[in-house]
């Protein structure tokens, strides 16, 4: 099961923060180092040296990287030199931007928040019209084939009373992305934030099932849980929901650490130990990790497993034969799936 974690610039150049995060996480979301006021902080001088290393530094311990992000359409969280562009300005800059950082990167990460929170804010629909998000989301496709297409915001999970998160409103945005000309054959993806306060539990798993209706690759992409005295109780609730949950494909936290102090949560100390909150997660990947186990057939020849999803090493011993091994992967299309062995 896909799990993993925020990672900040400072891994580069800290053995410790390196060794910690490589031995426990399979995916990597960088904090902000992609993001467009990273690479391109002053018009027209782009780069990308840090990403590129973290990257490549993910790339060597065989951790996949989900690319965050080609654009945010919070207002706030513009450039300074974006934010007064008029509609012939922007239109030039979006393209320069979407395609420098796409292309950069494609076949190299396995997702893209393409437009991140686009239902809560419309900085580039209010510049460049109602229909920004589906375009910008079909000009990432045509460069990036392979990487899911995901559309990330908050609160659809954790906060039932806002209304401009709702699994409806979510689902909406999503067929009209769907539904735009030439956006058929695109790979979408459901991205749900999930920074948490206090979980309402019904509430996320009916989300959930409201959501996984759309049939579309669906993670959690952003956890964490504010700090409290419930904190490493609500935090386990919600992994085990979406790890639980049928639809849920992956989950990364949003815990990056920095030596300053982190977002919401900090895993670890600054000298790479346990807090309460990362003894939790390492029990969470010990228990979630797949194990030896075995099983004997019936007269002929049939087992039923119940497996988690992952991928799996079968091996048949029989006294008549040598031992015959098989691999297969177990996912959401593994449904009641059958495997022949022969020996």
């Amino acid at each position: 099961f896909p799990f993993g974690n925020t990672l900040t610039k400072e891994i580069l150049s800290n053995p410790a923060y390196e060794k910690w995060f490589f031995s426990r996480f399979t995916v990597a979301t960088m904090e902000n180092e992609m993001k467009w006021y990273s690479t391109e902080w002053n018009q027209n001088q782009e780069d990308y040296k840090i990403p590129d290393d973290m990257l490549k530094m993910a790339q060597k311990y065989g951790v996949k990287v989900r690319g965050h992000n080609v654009f945010w359409d919070d207002q706030n969280s513009q450039i300074k030199w974006v934010r007064p562009m008029g509609v012939d300005q922007l239109k030039a800059a979006v393209q320069k931007r979407l395609k420098s950082v796409v292309s950069r990167y494609a076949g190299k990460v396995i997702h893209w928040d393409v437009l991140n929170e686009n239902l809560h804010f419309n900085f580039f629909e209010t510049k460049l019209g109602p229909n920004a998000s589906p375009m910008i989301y079909q000009q990432v496709g045509q460069i990036d084939h392979n990487a899911i297409l995901f559309m990330n915001e908050f609160n659809t999970l954790e906060q039932p009373m806002d209304p401009n998160g709702t699994p409806t409103k979510y689902i909406a945005k999503m067929k009209l992305i769907q539904g735009y000309p030439g956006n058929g054959g695109l790979k979408l993806g459901v991205g749900l934030e999930s920074h948490f306060s206090t979980p309402n539990i019904p509430y996320v798993r009916g989300a959930l099932d409201t959501l996984a209706q759309l049939k579309l690759p669906m993670w959690m992409t952003e956890v964490d849980v504010v700090k409290g005295p419930n904190q490493v109780k609500y935090l386990e609730q919600v992994l085990r929901e979406g790890y639980g949950h049928p639809g849920v494909q992956g989950i990364v936290m949003w815990a990056a650490w920095h030596a300053n102090g982190c977002y919401v949560m900090c895993l670890t100390d600054n000298t790479f130990k346990n807090l309460p909150v990362g003894a939790l997660v390492d029990k969470l990947i010990a228990e979630w990790k797949t194990h030896a186990t075995s099983a004997t057939t019936d007269a002929n020849g049939l087992v039923e497993l119940d497996l988690a999803h992952g991928d799996y090493k079968l091996t048949v011993n029989h006294p008549s034969s040598l031992a015959a091994s098989h691999t297969i992967t177990v996912d959401a299309a593994s449904s009641e799936h059958t495997v022949s062995l022969k020996v």
